[in-house]
């Protein structure tokens, strides 16, 4: 069952939107400023939010600013009634990944959150696991303060797998990540996970990257 966090602060539009994605299928928590919204996006994982541009407290476009600043990469849908041009570049600038203009159909929304939710955001900025950071804007890893440099095809590997942290991404996937359809030779990826692990894990104490034979890798803090 999908799960989705709707942020609004109309009650009665809340409840309507509740009511109707359950009977979707859809289960649907609820906050009804962005301040305890943000909170609940801490406790719990979500597929999609559904977030009202206007909220007390902090509104949608700060809510979403929080989230790719922090580093989470759920998709954000949304909604509001204007639908100016300025206000879905600032949407968009701020990290939110779909509009939704207010009078809205209830099956669109149904069939928007199943769209988002089959792929997680592009709009992060940060991408973190325990303390390995990747600062997409400027092209930085950080691990525990400490600079590190990776090639290119280390940085696309390394993205790859901190997107999907903590679950296991398949060989195949990361080679089709990393060439697409022509991959060089059987060895390549076993030898970019190699520098790889030398650039994050092997000046640390803890090891991130984990190969699970049969199943591919993953980045996760333990196993």
């Amino acid at each position: 069952m999908l799960s989705v966090l709707l942020i609004e602060d109309d009650l009665d539009l809340a409840e309507t939107l509740i009511d109707y994605l359950e009977l979707e299928g859809i289960r649907c928590d609820h906050a009804a400023n962005g301040a305890v919204g943000l909170e609940l996006v801490e406790r719990q994982a979500f597929d999609v939010m559904l977030l009202d541009l206007h909220l007390p407290r902090l509104d949608g476009l700060r809510v979403c600013e929080r989230l790719r600043e922090a580093g989470r990469d759920i998709p954000v849908l949304m909604l509001t009634a204007r639908d100016g041009l300025d206000d879905k570049l600032a949407g968009f600038a701020a990290g939110t990944d779909d509009y939704l203009v207010k009078p809205f159909e209830l099956q669109e929304l149904v069939v928007r959150i199943h769209a988002l939710a089959k792929r997680r955001s592009g709009q992060v900025q940060c991408l973190r696991c325990a303390d390995l950071e990747m600062h997409l804007g400027e092209r930085r890893v950080v691990r525990a303060g400490r600079s590190i440099h990776l090639s290119p095809t280390g940085w696309r590997l390394l993205e790859a797998l901190l997107r999907a942290s903590p679950d296991v991404v398949a060989r195949s996937a990361l080679e089709s990540t990393l060439w697409g359809d022509d991959v060089p030779d059987s060895n390549s990826l076993k030898v970019h996970l190699y520098h790889l692990r030398q650039a994050v894990d092997a000046p640390f104490t803890t090891r991130l990257i984990q190969t699970l034979p049969g199943h591919g890798v993953a980045l996760r803090a333990s196993s």
